[in-house]
């Protein structure tokens, strides 16, 4: 039971930035058409993600044993691995504005929904196309405010810097 509720470390960053491209269409998906079993799909993948990793979500499991073998022949280079952590908590952001927008959903606030999801849909872009994970930033910031101990990821207590600096040279 411990090994279903646990999460990669370090993370495959090409899966991390294929679930965020999926993430992406999914999201938008639902900003454009506001069905709810579209919305009940993205909110499940990301909660499932932040409790089991890839274990439980299909866009994970899509992602990890498909698509990343699928590339590793055409990559120029190795796959990049990324401390667990900071994905985890950006998955956890992830799924908190997927609630959010669920409830607002619910609630009959369809259009508030959509504005909800497009700004997901905005940093899960960001994700998947340039590699600058916003959760993974803010996960950095709260360790350097002492929100977050640095226990937590030992590798990531200059992550923040590091993470900049990696977008930057990839640019």
């Amino acid at each position: 039971m411990v090994k279903l509720f646990s999460f990669p470390n370090p993370v495959n960053e090409t899966s991390a930035r294929i679930v965020a491209g999926g993430a992406v269409v999914v999201g938008t998906l639902f900003a454009v058409t506001g069905s709810g079993w579209v919305l009940a799909v993205l909110t499940y993948g990301f909660i499932a993600r932040v409790l089991t990793g890839p274990t439980l979500s299909p866009l994970g499991r899509l992602s990890t044993q498909v698509l990343t073998p699928l590339l590793t022949p055409l990559m120029k280079s190795e796959h990049r691995m990324v401390p667990g952590p900071p994905k985890r908590f950006a998955q956890g952001v992830g799924a908190t504005f997927g609630i959010v927008a669920s409830a607002l959903f619910v609630s009959g606030a369809v259009t508030e929904a959509r504005f909800v999801i497009a700004a997901l849909v905005g940093a899960a872009f960001l994700e998947s196309a340039f590699a600058v994970c916003l959760g993974c930033i803010m996960f950095g910031w709260l360790m350097k405010a002492g929100v977050i101990p640095e226990e937590v990821c030992e590798e990531c207590n200059n992550f923040s810097s590091r993470s900049l600096a990696t977008t930057s040279s990839q640019a």
